[in-house]
Formats: structure tokens, sequence, C-alpha cells
């Protein structure tokens, strides 16, 4: 078995699109309609499913088999409550420097500052939120500055 991607269905796709370029820097690699967004990166792929697309355009999309709600009610799914199961983990040789950036990109209003945990190794991160209250992680080479972390 092999990975073919992670895709978010979304409810709000061109908010989503613009906040995944904007986070990854690098425009959409491939889109079918408007109904899929893929962004491939570092061999890697993120994708955008449009939750409304299929029942706003019954005539662009054929489906058979047998339906199941639990699946296939994609509107459903976009409008849900996020359970934040969910987190997408990314990494950058530099934490400071792609937390000022992000900030600075005002993508959401939920951005924590860097954090610190220890279990076995030190490991800096922040989080951060998508228009659907998807969690992001972001992790990478940081140095405290003096007195930050102290108890």
């Amino acid at each position: 078995m092999h990975l073919g991607s992670i895709y978010l269905i979304v409810n709000d796709f061109d908010k989503s699109i613009w906040f995944y370029e904007n986070l990854l820097q690098i425009p959409v690699t491939k889109k079918n309609m408007d109904r899929f967004a893929m962004f491939n990166f570092d061999g890697q792929c993120i994708a955008l499913m449009n939750g409304h697309f299929d029942s706003e355009n019954p005539g662009k999309v054929i489906h058979k088999g047998e339906y199941s709600e639990y699946f296939d009610d994609l509107k459903s799914i976009a409008t849900a409550s996020n359970s934040h199961k969910v987190v997408l983990n990314f990494w950058d040789e530099n934490l400071q420097k792609e937390y000022d950036r992000l900030r600075s990109l005002q993508l959401t209003d939920n951005i924590t500052r860097i954090k610190y945990i220890c279990n076995v190794s030190p490991y800096y991160y922040f989080h951060l939120t998508d228009p659907d209250g998807n969690i992001i992680e972001v992790t990478g080479e940081y140095t405290p500055r003096s007195g930050e972390f102290d108890d």
C-alpha cells in the first residue's frame, strides 16, 4: 500500500486554496474544476475537496455504487464541527523565521506562540488553524531567547 494523498474536505474551497497557497508558498499543482485541488511538494501531496461541489453540480459528477451517507455526504462533512483529531505537521529549518512569516500574512486568528516540549529531546513548535479549524503544527530548528522557557 502507498499513500496517494491526504485530503481535507473543506467548506470554503477558494478560501482554503488561498490559505494553503500562502502556507505552503506554492500555487495549486493540479485542479479538477472547483471540486479538488492538489498541492504536490517534496514528494508529498495535500489536497482539498470542495464539500459543496457534488451537491451543487449533480450533472458534472457521475456516482455509481451504493450511496453511504456517512462517507458520501460531503456537504455534511464540510459543514460539521471540527473534532481536531487530525493534525498536519510541517517543519522548517528556521522556526522563528517561519513563525514571523505566517504571522505577517494574517492567515488566521488562531496561532500560538512558539512552544517547547521535551520527552526525549527538545522539540519546538507552534500551532495554527486553517479555515476549517484543522490544526497545523509547524516544527523546526529554534534557539530560545535567554529565560524564554525557564520555569
